[in-house]
């Protein structure tokens, strides 16, 4: 299981890089919700369709389902981002390091295996 630093630091580049986008179209400081909207949408794109954001790309961990190891595909991706986004659902692990959101989607955050 990957650490709950490195996870923390996926998330973390992951905001900045959504704060970056949202102020291309809205003024984040003003409203919070732009950077939001965005990371759900970017963790539907990135999880769903490549199993890593950027930021967890860079840590070197993947997002998978936990029956078969394989991508959780856009919906699934989506539902993910939008629990992180209520922020609690992270802080609810299991024995697996599985947050609520990873549960409801059916997924598990993993290693990427060395080469």
């Amino acid at each position: 299981m990957p650490s709950l630093l490195r996870r923390t630091a996926a998330i973390v580049i992951d905001w900045l890089l959504c704060v970056l986008i949202a102020g291309f179209f809205a003024d984040p400081v003003r409203s919070g919700w732009p950077p939001v909207v965005v990371l759900i949408l970017e963790y539907a794109f990135f999880i769903g369709l490549f199993a890593q954001t950027p930021g967890m790309w860079l840590t070197r961990i993947r997002c998978v389902s936990a029956a078969d190891g394989g991508r959780i595909g856009v919906f699934r991706a989506f539902l993910r981002g939008l629990l992180l986004a209520l922020v609690v659902p992270p802080l609810l692990m299991d024995e697996r390091r599985r947050g609520a959101h990873d549960r409801v989607a059916g997924s598990i955050v993993l290693p990427v295996p060395n080469s």
